[in-house]
């Protein structure tokens, strides 16, 4: 397993990309590439981040996850998708999220260019995945739980060869996402503050509480509030680095692996 940090800002984070992950894992088909969230600032990173391979970002991953319908994760479609058909692909996509992906796929981007679905170089479709539903993502094992947001959002847990990933999307984590990234050798927590009690978001405290009780391998934080982020950064670190667990805070390009994982 290999995971990309194509950005990991928060909504209205000038600075930092929205929060949006590459996995790369072995399934039992082979190698399989998935893209977790796409916000709008988020498409145009992933196309610039220099820690992914130029064909990958030239032919795109192999599926995309929606965590939830806000803007900074799922509005950098229109220009990921048009993108890729400008440069050729012609490999299906599959766009999974939750109930009613397919048309406010089709609605998003009929609405950022309108000719564009009708003449893409690949077959394009959205999928629906409901709360507890175990399926399959493009080959690799996949389940989902819900979190405590302020829409909608459903945690995800991805099966490869040599581990679990956790990809929270945004929220406080509820019992079903302690038992979702039970034994995941990585765990990606949104945490908008440092102590538990932003409605409808997580902190790096519940973040550090989940790795614990999931007895995760190791713990990235991300989607902290922009001011906190720059602010007390160190407060972060601190927090993390005396949790007694591997935790760290990610910056856009950085890569976890799992010979990676003392190094972060």
């Amino acid at each position: 397993m290999r995971v990309t940090f194509v950005g990991v800002g928060e909504a209205f984070d000038e600075r930092l990309p929205n929060t949006s992950l590459l996995v790369e894992g072995v399934g039992a088909d082979g190698p399989r590439t998935i893209l977790l969230d796409c916000g709008f600032t988020a498409g145009a990173a992933f196309f610039g981040c220099g820690a992914l391979p130029a064909a990958l970002r030239e032919r795109g991953p192999d599926a995309i996850w929606i965590s939830h319908f806000h803007g900074d994760h799922y509005f950098g479609l229109p220009y990921a998708l048009t993108r890729w058909h400008e440069q050729g692909r012609r490999e299906p996509l599959t766009v999974y999220g939750g109930e009613g992906m397919a048309g406010k796929l089709a609605a998003l981007v009929d609405m950022a260019y309108p000719n564009v679905r009708g003449k893409l170089t690949y077959p394009l479709k959205g999928v629906s995945v409901a709360d507890g539903e175990a399926f399959s993502l493009a080959g690799l094992p996949a389940r989902t739980a819900l979190t405590g947001h302020g829409a909608p959002c459903l945690a995800l847990r991805l099966e490869t060869a040599d581990g679990g990933l956790y990809y929270s999307g945004d929220g406080a984590p509820k019992a079903a996402c302690v038992e979702l990234a039970r034994g995941c050798g990585l765990v990606v927590q949104e945490a908008y503050g440092l102590a538990a009690g932003i409605p409808g978001h997580g902190s790096v405290a519940q973040a550090i509480e989940l790795a614990r009780e999931a007895g995760a391998g190791a713990l990235a934080v991300v989607h902290v509030r922009r001011e906190v982020r720059r602010e007390q950064s160190g407060d972060i670190r601190r927090m993390l680095e005396e949790s007694g667990i591997r935790a760290f805070l990610p910056e856009p390009g950085d890569v976890f692996a799992p010979a990676q994982r003392e190094a972060l």
